[in-house]
Formats: structure tokens, C-alpha cells, sequence
């Protein structure tokens, strides 16, 4: 089939990926020149696993390709995806600038019958606002083609996009009731994700929309749950991590997302979180649980920051940390609302100094940091090549991102390296009882 991808992020440059993956013959858009030229010249602009090797096979074969041309990229594909982004806006709600640009300009272009998608996480009722753009635009210009809008949310895992897109959990389709020509070309162009059994959940357009916003409040919902249970553990000499392998064995609950830590972050949880609040607003019904979840997440990622104060009795001026881990996840390198750029701003203005390290977010991390912080503080911050780097003279180390490479260092070199073996863990990586034995001061939350 010919498809074309609106956005190169995470989710279009993946979706576009995959789709060509299966044969599809898949054009991706981007306004952005600069992405495209990474992309044409053999480059990723993002950390994705599997990527880069997924499009240099994919450009090889002629199945893939990338364009800064509108107009070309509304003729190709008689199936378009809209993925772009939808950054949060002043009040929180979803800025949907992008999605009804690239709405219109297929009404611009299009002289053939269309299916439009939404795959970017859009508020309930953008599907309809997304019909009305198209129309407007074929109205001025005369043109009578028929064209279909349907939700097809992504759930794709950062770090782990390409399984999650070749092997999806499910795939939801929301679609009007008289569409069923369009749901027929979307189960074709979805069998081969689908075939040893049927992963398709089909529903109203409406309702697939408020299915993504809903998946991640849900999970944002019980991070935010066991980190507020963390600090009551630590009150009472509890150990949330025995407590997280007693209640996750039941399952009606289930193990994912939670483990305690320094709060959730990236490109997904936080302005969904933030979005459907504000689409309940907007409807007069206030989600309070939501509000919650929210400020304990804010609230989270200051905790480390209150241990290490205490720790030095109230004043962190003068000393130098370590750093291990800048990106919201492993995996990534995405910084969009990291923990670590809270932590470290809050640990720059209070007059410490950094010696940060991270497997591939460095990059990233300078430009989000330099956006957080004066030039004066970010002379404050070193950035290092190697973990034992970060370790080499400071006074105690911050885990703020569980990359595997941080799970089994030699402890000798927290002796070694440091000033004093002291780890604020936002993570939990290591047993407080085999850092007693080794002579580690080990601070790691609700244990």
C-alpha cells in the first residue's frame, strides 16, 4: 500500500519504519529540513534500538523514503497518517497546531479519496476537527473527493518502539459507522502485525481518542500511587520494594510501573496527564484523583534533593555530585520532562557542582539543560564520557536513570573515586544490605 507518515518523531519515524518493514511503500514527511537531511544522509535524529539499521535496510530497498514536500507527500499515500506532535499549551491543554496544519494541507492537495489518521495523541474530538479542516480546504478549491478521519492511537513504549510497533499488544481503530470500506484497508494494512491473533479493537472514533489519554493516566496513576506509599514505607520502616513483589504477585494488579523512584517523566505522561485534566475542566468534570497524581509527580522529583540536604545538614553549597543518568528513561534519549533536569537544576541553584554522565543523552541533555538554566550555572556542569568519570572526586553520587550499565558496577570504585561513598539512588538499583556490608552510605527511596 502507499502510506504516508506525517512527522518524523518517535511515533511517525517508527510507524513509517514498520509499515515499510512489511512491504508498504511509506513517504515521510517532516517540515523540519534539518531532520530530513539527517534522514536522507543515512542518520537518525533520535535514539530509538533498531532503528537506524530498520531504515538504512528499509531507504535500501526503495520502500522508504523522506521529503520536506507537501505536495508530494499528499499525492503519494492514499492512507495518511497525521503524527505529530501535540505539545502542551499554556493552560496544559494539547496544542493541536500541528495536526490541523497537516489536516489542511491534505485538503489542499489531495485530488484522490484519502483515509487521514490520527496516530498522534489528540484530546476527544479532534477527529472532528480534523474532518472540518480537510473539507474547508477542498470547499475553496472546488474539489469533491471522499475522505474518511479515524483515531488510531500509538502505544509505543520509548526504547522498546520497534517491538511495540511489530509485535503490538493491541491496535485500536476508531472509526465512524459509515466507514467500513476504510476499516477494510486499515485490517489489511495492519495483517501483518496481526496474525497469530486478532489484536484489532475496533470502536467509535470518540472513544479510541480518550483510549490513549486514559492508558497513560492509568500508569501515571500508579508510579505517582507507589512513590507517595515510598515515603510513608521509609516513616514507618517499610520496605516498598518487598511490598511492591507482595501486592504486584496479585493479578488483578500486576507487576508494570510499580516500582518506586524520583518520578515519571518524557514525552507522554505528563502533558497527557496534564491534557485530560483539562479536558475535564472543560467538561465541568474535575478529576481530582488526576490533579494527585500530578503533584506527587512534581513533589517526586525533589526527593533526592531533600535526602542529600539532610544529609549535609541543610546546606549542599560547595559540593560536587555525580551524575548517572540524564534520560527520562534507559533506552532513550529523550530528555522532554526528565527528572534529572529537575534535579540538577535544583542542585546548580543551590550551589553545587555536577559531573554528569549518560550512555547517549549527553547531547540532548546539554540542550535541555542550557534551555533550564543561566550560562553562569551550566559552567556548574560537566559532562563525562564514562560513568567511573562521574565518581572521580565527589562527594556522592545521583542514580537518576536505571541503565542497565549502572545494575553492576565494582563497588571499589565508589571507595576508590569518590570523597565518600554516598549514593542517593532514585532508582532503588542496589540491596541496602550488601551496600551496608561493602561500606556504601546508601540512600535510596522507601527502602
Amino acid at each position: 500500500m502507499k502510506v504516508t507518515v506525517i512527522g518524523t518523531g518517535y511515533v511517525g519515524l517508527v510507524t513509517g519504519v514498520c509499515l515499510a518493514e512489511v512491504g508498504n511503500d511509506v513517504l515521510c514527511l517532516d517540515v523540519d529540513a534539518r531532520k530530513i537531511e539527517i534522514l536522507n544522509s543515512g542518520g537518525v535524529p533520535i535514539h530509538e534500538p533498531g532503528l537506524e539499521e530498520l531504515i538504512k535496510q528499509n531507504v535500501a530497498k526503495g520502500r522508504l523514503r523522506f521529503t520536506t514536500n507537501v505536495a508530494d507527500s499528499v499525492a503519494h499515500g492514499d492512507i495518511q497518517f497525521i503524527a505529530v506532535g501535540t505539545p502542551p499549551d499554556e493552560d496544559g491543554s494539547a496544542d493541536l497546531q500541528y495536526v490541523l496544519a497537516a489536516a489542511r494541507n491534505i485538503g489542499k492537495f489531495a485530488t484522490t479519496d484519502k483515509i487521514i489518521i490520527d496516530k498522534s495523541t489528540v484530546p476527544v474530538g479532534t477527529a472532528d476537527r480534523v474532518k472540518e479542516a480537510v473539507s474547508n480546504e477542498l470547499a475553496i478549491r472546488a474539489v469533491d473527493i471522499n475522505f474518511n478521519v479515524l483515531s488510531n492511537p500509538e502505544f509505543l513504549k520509548e526504547g522498546a518502539a520497534i517491538e511495540d510497533c511489530m509485535r503490538p499488544d493491541r491496535i485500536v481503530l476508531g472509526i465512524d459507522h459509515d466507514a467500513s470500506a476504510a476499516l477494510d484497508t486499515m485490517k489489511q494494512l495492519y495483517a501483518p502485525f496481526n496474525r497469530n491473533h486478532d489484536r484489532i479493537i475496533v470502536m467509535d472514533v470518540r472513544s479510541a481518542e480518550f483510549t490513549k489519554y486514559t492508558a497513560n493516566a492509568m500508569l501515571a496513576t500508579r508510579i505517582s500511587f507507589m512513590n507517595e506509599l515510598a515515603l510513608l514505607a521509609e516513616k514507618t520502616g517499610v520496605d516498598i520494594e518487598a511490598v511492591r513483589r507482595g501486592i504486584g504477585s496479585d493479578p488483578r494488579i500486576g507487576y508494570h510501573f510499580l516500582y518506586a523512584g524520583c518520578g515519571y517523566g518524557g514525552s507522554c505522561f505528563p502533558k497527557d496527564v496534564q491534557a485530560l485534566i483539562r479536558t475535564a475542566d472543560d467538561y465541568g468534570q474535575p478529576l481530582t484523583i488526576l490533579r494527585a497524581v500530578e503533584s506527587a509527580n512534581e513533589r517526586q522529583k525533589l526527593v533526592l534533593i531533600d535526602k542529600a540536604v539532610e544529609y549535609y545538614d541543610g546546606d549542599i553549597s560547595g559540593k560536587t555530585f555525580g551524575v548517572w543518568g540524564l534520560a527520562f528513561k534507559p533506552g532513550t534519549d529523550d530528555m522532554r520532562e526528565a527528572p534529572s533536569r529537575t534535579i540538577i537544576k535544583e542542585l546548580v541553584e543551590r550551589g553545587a557542582y555536577i559531573y554528569a554522565y549518560d550512555p547517549v543523552a549527553t547531547d540532548e541533555a546539554k540542550r535541555a539543560l542550557t534551555l533550564d538554566l543561566s550560562a553562569a550555572d551550566m559552567r556548574r556542569i560537566h559532562f563525562c564520557e564514562t560513568l567511573n568519570q562521574a565518581l572521580v572526586n565527589v562527594d556522592a553520587l545521583f542514580i537518576i536513570t536505571d541503565w542497565k550499565e549502572f545494575k553492576t558496577p565494582n563497588f571499589r570504585d565508589f571507595h576508590e573515586s569518590m570523597n565518600a561513598p554516598v549514593i542517593f539512588d532514585g532508582r532503588n538499583l542496589f540491596d541496602p544490605n550488601l551496600m551496608y556490608e561493602e561500606g556504601i552510605i546508601y540512600k535510596p527511596i522507601g527502602r
